[in-house]
Formats: structure tokens, C-alpha cells, sequence
């Protein structure tokens, strides 16, 4: 069991002496100490301006508290001692006025940096002037008239730039999706006939308008025939009639127009979302990146000149990679489900929808740090480079489409299949880029979002950053453990992934999954519930494999935990109408996701963690509903594990013990359960990403004044969510990684001490 009864028995004497010897320090004068101290736990700190001593020793034992989170020691003291005393340093940010040439004609947008064309899918080539055509269906045969099944599958038009199956010109409306189902016969069975097409229903008879012909005002009552949705992006209503706002990288800064996830920008500005300007901007112009330039704030004046603007930043400076639209942008325009890889889709009325995809950490994590005081356009002034693949697209469109095909060379795997994505992304940078060779990637970030993380990564980048939801540390679970097969790693060649483990905890990071964010949690202070508000000893509610209606029907799905949870704990029938051991009525193990879930998990004291496919979204759940975790899954790291303090809130038990869950639950006192939940109390919205929201409250305020509940609510957050969480963990790595400290770096201004370096 990871929780230790004494911990907060060491940490909050520690805290308490750290908190007075500050307070004294600063409405006094800065104390030296008495009594013998360590001088390797000394830190200098920089004080109004100056290098003064501070004597604040930090314990080499116990928790760190560190703006209300408890800290593993090394990362909290550092934090805590040098985190808050860093200050603004002059950086030189680039504004590039290279041209494309030729130009990109309309079908893209130059890169001003690299002068290079970024294309919108169905375009290619120097000037996007070369067309990319690409088929819908997969080869035909005579017992196939429309190829193999497949989700781009069209017995319409294709659209041979996106690959999405439309109406076609003989349609009143030839936009209209006429995607997978929609469009072929059903069986008896009412299962869809993929060699049939239902021409009639698709496009009418003499009885019947059909599909692609209907006003909105003849549908009188659900549609009869083929499922038909608006399954692609911009579009909804009864007969898809409604246009609507589609997803982009944050919004495009609303310096271009959004094509359904390309940026077409206003002349003078580039990038994945707009965000860079080719001259300073004037101050209501300015992306929040630039705000602090060392300019004439008292001037509105555009400076049209592509001249270097010194800024006043904090690090670590984080510079984002422009990567060509094929590893891109491309990818979100090829979307055939709205709601794949995204975190928000917008309604009819253009109001924000958040998505409930657990992939959406991805471009919340990439909109933030584009908007980031954090972001420099230096490379010679970055501390750390991101590489933004949007991998999370590309698993999940993997197979979808002739032209994106998993098959044959990449045996049916996505995660290799991903892979030559990720291989094609380093070789960009090491053609077009110097920093790359500078560190042999150590610098550089990625993330891996699905299932089992960067246990595929290809060799050539291992030594990079991985962000991931599965920190797999190899130390038990050696080999692939999720059950479902296109995500097997282990099938992999060797010599091209080369022999690494999942995940480093030296290097690598866990970070939150995606979770809706929803208000109402926050409005009933479900984290905040006491001990004595949480009846229910234990919880979990998901998936309990092949026992129970509708699990998963693999052995090795979860590794069999959840299974040996039920079997142990269940408390309700299995399909076969058999009992798992109902031990307590405050035990509670249920495959049944009720609608009371959250408030479920608030009204809990211990709450499950199990994987599902590699890692599941339980710890966000537990956290988020202020219910202390229970960890099972041996060897496996949760997020900011290898930075947080994990013993201070929550309770780890070895897959061994599973028998004996509700013996040691019952054995932590009152006392140690309300200290966890007072630290889960404190740290919650580490395992949001308010800051990614914040940013689309503010464009729904700005372009249509409105401000709906979720903004209003996630606008009070001010605690430290998962993206600034992310950012203190890459300061601390800035001073603490020995790798810099091997290679020749041009001498920079940290604005910390030397002693903090």
C-alpha cells in the first residue's frame, strides 16, 4: 500500500517551519541560521533585484508543499525555493517575412519562417499547386461494387480532397453528407448491406424526395431507412440544412478563417492557428504570446517591419514546431467523425459543445502553450522545442480511408502505423531545423495519448520527452497489455523501435486525460465533500469483462484486474445472475454506469483506479469528485506521479492484494483519510485544463457576448490546472536535467540565482 500514516506527520512541522522562517525573512530580515545546516540544501534566491542568501533547508525526506500541492522532495523544494523568485528576461522574438515562392495560391499558407507552403487538404507541393486526388471506396469487385467496408465507404459522390462521401451535383443539396450507412440497404436483421446502395432513399423515387432532396420542413418525424447523420464537421440539424462554426486550432485567433480545422490566414500572419505575425501588431492586434514587447505600449502604431522585438519573458521558453499540414492541419480536415480528436465542436447557434474524448488533452495542450507567455519564436532562446503531431488523429483515423492504410506493411497496427507519422515529423526537423542535432532531441516534446503511450515510439526520438496517459515503467508489465489487437506493440519489429521501455520517469511525464468540463461538480463542490459526507467506503463503477452484459469479452482486457475486483467485490449479478462476495453495503462494484456517477464518487471515501486498454480516465474521475484514489495496476504511473507526492492522497495496493482491498481500506484512521482528502481538496484542478477553456470563454464573450455556465464557473478557477502544472515540472527539469550540463548552450539569463541553476 503506497500511503504511509506518518507522512503528514513529517511534512506539516516541515511546511510549518518553512512558512514562519518566510514570513520572519520578510517582514524582518533574513535569518541565519543556529544550527548546523547542509550547504548542498541551501539556496540562493534572488531578492529585489540581487543574489541574497536564504537558509531554507529542504528536508531530503517527506513532502514538499508547493501552491497547495504536495510535492515529491527534490521537485518541491526546488520549486518552492526558486519557482516563485524567477523573473522576466529580455527574450528576442523572430518575426519572419520570408515569401513562398511562388506563392500558395490561395490553397494555403506560407510559412514565413521556413518559406514554405502549409496546404489545405486536397493540395500539395511548392505553391500547393499540385491537386491531390484520393478515392473513397477501397478496390471494387463485382461481389463489391463499393470496395471493402471502410468509413470514407460511398455509394454517392466522393469528395476527392477530403474523402468524405457527399450528395453530388445531382442533389438539390449536393453538400450534404451521405456518410457510411446512409445510403445502403438494410438486411432483415437490420444490419447494412454494404454491397447494396439505396439509390431511392438516397436520392428519391417519384413517391419519395429522398435524403439528398429534402427540405428541412418536409421531415415531420424521424427519418425512416439507413442511419443518416451530420457526421462531418460544420453542419447540423434535422437534414444537415445548418451551417455552423467548425473546430480549428484555437479558432484560428480569428486572424483567417476556419476551413474545418485549416487556418486560411489574413495576409501577415502563419501557423496552425494564426498566431504568428509577420511585424508587430498593434497592442489590440497582439496574440497574447507577444503581449509583453518591450515597444512603445503608449502606442497603437502597426511597426510593419519584420525586425527582431525584444520581450520581457519568464522560463522555461517553449518553441512550437510550424510541422507541414499533411502531419497537421490535413489531419483535422480529414476528420469523417466531427468529434474525433478534438475537445470541443460548436452547436447550431455556434454554441461551444465540449466533447467527452479522453484525446482531447492533446489540443488542449497544444492551444495553450500557442497562447503561452511561455512560447518564444526563437529557437536559439527555447529551452524545450514541442513537436505538435496530432497523434491522437491519427490512430483514430487510421484504416479509415484507401489513402490511409494500416494494412500490409504496418500488419494491421495502428502505433506503427502512427509511427511513420512520427518518423516523418523528426525528419522535418532534422532537414529544416538546427536544433534537433543541438541535443539529439533531448529538448524536444512529444505526446502520445492513446492507450499504451509511447511503448511504439520509434527509436530515433527516445530521447525525447514523452507526455503520455500510460507510464508503463516496464518493471512488471513487460510486454503490450491491452486487448485489443490493432494497438499490440509487441508485433513490432525490434529494430525498428529499438529496446526501450514504455516510459522514464527520469524524462517523461504522465499527464491528465481529457475530462468534459463540466460545471456542476464544481457548483456543488463535489472535491471539497468532508469524511464524513462520503458514506461509501469503496467505489467503482465501468467495465467488468466478459461476466457481466456488455464488457469487454478479452481475458486480458484491464489485465484481468477489473475482473478480479468483481469476482471479489461485485455488487450485482452477472449476466449468469451469480454474486460476486457483496462484503458491505459500502462496498459498491458495478458495471452499470448509473447517472449518478459523479455524485457517486463524491458521496465515496476510496474510489478505483484500474486500467482499461492501457490507462482509463478513473484517476481524473476520483480526483475530480474529491474521492481518494485506490491504485491498482503494479509498475504503473499515474499523472505527475514521478513529480507529485502520491503517498500524501492516495492508496496504491499490488495486484497480489486485490483480495485484501477493503481490509486495508478500513484499516487507514479517520485521521489519514481527512489529510488526503484535504490534499486532493488543494490540488484538483491539477487535473483540469481550465486554462484551455478559459481561452474559449474568453473568444465566446468576445465574438458573441455570451457567457454560458461552464464559462462562468471555470472562469473563478484559479488554482493551477494541468498545462501550468506542466510548465513548473519543465521549469524544474530547465535546472535539474545533467544532460545540459554535458553539452555547449549559449549562455542565457534564467532569471533565477546560480545557485537555483
Amino acid at each position: 500500500m503506497g500511503f504511509r500514516w506518518w507522512s503528514w506527520q513529517v511534512i506539516l512541522p516541515g511546511a510549518s517551519l518553512v512558512v514562519l522562517l518566510v514570513a520572519v525573512n520578510f517582514f524582518v530580515a533574513p535569518i541565519v541560521p543556529t544550527f548546523p545546516v547542509d550547504s548542498s540544501a541551501l539556496i540562493f534566491q534572488r531578492i529585489n533585484g540581487t543574489d541574497a542568501e536564504r537558509f531554507l533547508p529542504c528536508k531530503k525526506h517527506g513532502a514538499v508543499v508547493y501552491r497547495n500541492a504536495t510535492w515529491k522532495p527534490d521537485v518541491g523544494c526546488w520549486l518552492s525555493q526558486c519557482g516563485n523568485s524567477a523573473i522576466p528576461v529580455p527574450v528576442v522574438e523572430k518575426l519572419w517575412e520570408n515569401h513562398c515562392n511562388p506563392e500558395c495560391n490561395d490553397r494555403g499558407v506560407c510559412n514565413m519562417e521556413l518559406a514554405q507552403c502549409r496546404c489545405s487538404v486536397g493540395f500539395s507541393g511548392p505553391g500547393c499547386k499540385t491537386e491531390v486526388s484520393r478515392e473513397c471506396n477501397k478496390v471494387t469487385s463485382k461481389e463489391n461494387p463499393y470496395g471493402a467496408w471502410g468509413v470514407s465507404i460511398c455509394p454517392g459522390q466522393c469528395d476527392k480532397r477530403t474523402t468524405h462521401c457527399l450528395c453530388g451535383s445531382s442533389s438539390k443539396y449536393p453538400d450534404r453528407p451521405l456518410a457510411e450507412a446512409c445510403g445502403f440497404r438494410l438486411k432483415g436483421d437490420s444490419t447494412v448491406d454494404w454491397t447494396k446502395a439505396d439509390m431511392d432513399f438516397a436520392y428519391g423515387n417519384k413517391s419519395y424526395k429522398g435524403w439528398c432532396n429534402f427540405d428541412a420542413k418536409d421531415v415531420h418525424e424521424p427519418l425512416k431507412g439507413p442511419y443518416c447523420d451530420c457526421t462531418y464537421d460544420g453542419q447540423w440539424g434535422v437534414v444537415c440544412e445548418i451551417p455552423c462554426e467548425s473546430f480549428c486550432i484555437n479558432q484560428c485567433n480569428y486572424n483567417g478563417l476556419c476551413q474545418k480545422g485549416f487556418c486560411a490566414c489574413r495576409k501577415g500572419w502563419y501557423g496552425a492557428d494564426c498566431s504568428v505575425p509577420s511585424y508587430l501588431p498593434s497592442l489590440e492586434e497582439r496574440p497574447t504570446w507577444l503581449l509583453q514587447a518591450a515597444a512603445d505600449m503608449s502606442s497603437n502604431e502597426t511597426v510593419r517591419s519584420p525586425a527582431p522585438v525584444t520581450t520581457m519573458k519568464k522560463r522555461p521558453l517553449v518553441y512550437v514546431y510550424d510541422l507541414p499540414a499533411e502531419l497537421s492541419t490535413q489531419l483535422l480536415q480529414g476528420r469523417h467523425f466531427k468529434f474525433h480528436c478534438v475537445n470541443r465542436l460548436y452547436s447550431a447557434e455556434n454554441d461551444t459543445m465540449w466533447t467527452e474524448s479522453l484525446y482531447g488533452a492533446g489540443i488542449a495542450l497544444y492551444e495553450s502553450l500557442l497562447a503561452s507567455e511561455h512560447r518564444t519564436t526563437n529557437g536559439d532562446e527555447a529551452d524545450f522545442f514541442y513537436v505538435p503531431l496530432l497523434h491522437a488523429c491519427i490512430v483514430e483515423q487510421a484504416d479509415d480511408t484507401p489513402h490511409l492504410n494500416m494494412q500490409g506493411k504496418f500488419m494491421g497496427l495502428r502505433q506503427y502505423f502512427a509511427g511513420d507519422y512520427t518518423k516523418r515529423a523528426y525528419l522535418h526537423m532534422q532537414q529544416n531545423y538546427p536544433y534537433w542535432n543541438r541535443s539529439a532531441g533531448r529538448d524536444h516534446i512529444w505526446f502520445f495519448p492513446w492507450d499504451e503511450g509511447a511503448c511504439s515510439t520509434p527509436k530515433e526520438i527516445w530521447n525525447s520527452m514523452m507526455l503520455v496517459h500510460w507510464g508503463n515503467t516496464n518493471a512488471n508489465h513487460k510486454r503490450s497489455t491491452t486487448a485489443y489487437h490493432a494497438d499490440n506493440w509487441d508485433l513490432i519489429p525490434p529494430e525498428w523501435r529499438g529496446n526501450h521501455p514504455c516510459y522514464d520517469p527520469a524524462k517523461d511525464l504522465v499527464l491528465p486525460a481529457w475530462k468534459y468540463p463540466d460545471p456542476f461538480p464544481v457548483l456543488q463542490n463535489f472535491s471539497s465533500r468532508p469524511r464524513q459526507d462520503r458514506p461509501t467506503l469503496f467505489y467503482f463503477n465501468g467495465r467488468l469483462g466478459n461476466a457481466y452484459e456488455n464488457g469487454r469479452p478479452e481475458h486480458s482486457y484491464s489485465m484481468g484486474i477489473r475482473q478480479r475486483v468483481a469476482a471479489e467485490f461485485g455488487s450485482q449479478p452477472d449476466k449468469n445472475g451469480k454474486l460476486g462476495r457483496q462484503v458491505a453495503d459500502d462496498v459498491v462494484v458495478q458495471s452499470k454506469r448509473r447517472p449518478e456517477y459523479k455524485l457517486d464518487l463524491s458521496r465515496s471515501r476510496f474510489c478505483g483506479v484500474f486500467p482499461g486498454d492501457g490507462w482509463s480516465g478513473r484517476m481524473e474521475d476520483s480526483i475530480l469528485n474529491g474521492c481518494i484514489p485506490v491504485i491498482i495496476q503494479d509498475g504503473i504511473h499515474l499523472p505527475f506521479e514521478n513529480v507529485l507526492d502520491y503517498e500524501s492522497f492516495t492508496v496504491r495496493i499490488a495486484e497480489d492484494d486485490i483480495p485484501n482491498l477493503t481490509t486495508i481500506l478500513r484499516a487507514i484512521n479517520e485521521t489519514d483519510v481527512d489529510s488526503m482528502l484535504a490534499a486532493i481538496r488543494g490540488m484538483w484542478q491539477r487535473f483540469t485544463y481550465h486554462s484551455t477553456v478559459k481561452l474559449e470563454a474568453k473568444r465566446q464573450k468576445l465574438t458573441r457576448n455570451v457567457e454560458n455556465t461552464w464559462a462562468s464557473v471555470y472562469n473563478t478557477l484559479t488554482g493551477d490546472d494541468a498545462f501550468s502544472t506542466f510548465i513548473q515540472v519543465l521549469h524544474y527539469k530547465l535546472h535539474s536535467d545533467k544532460w545540459r550540463r554535458e553539452i555547449k548552450q549559449q549562455s542565457k539569463d534564467y532569471g533565477v540565482s546560480q545557485r537555483c541553476k
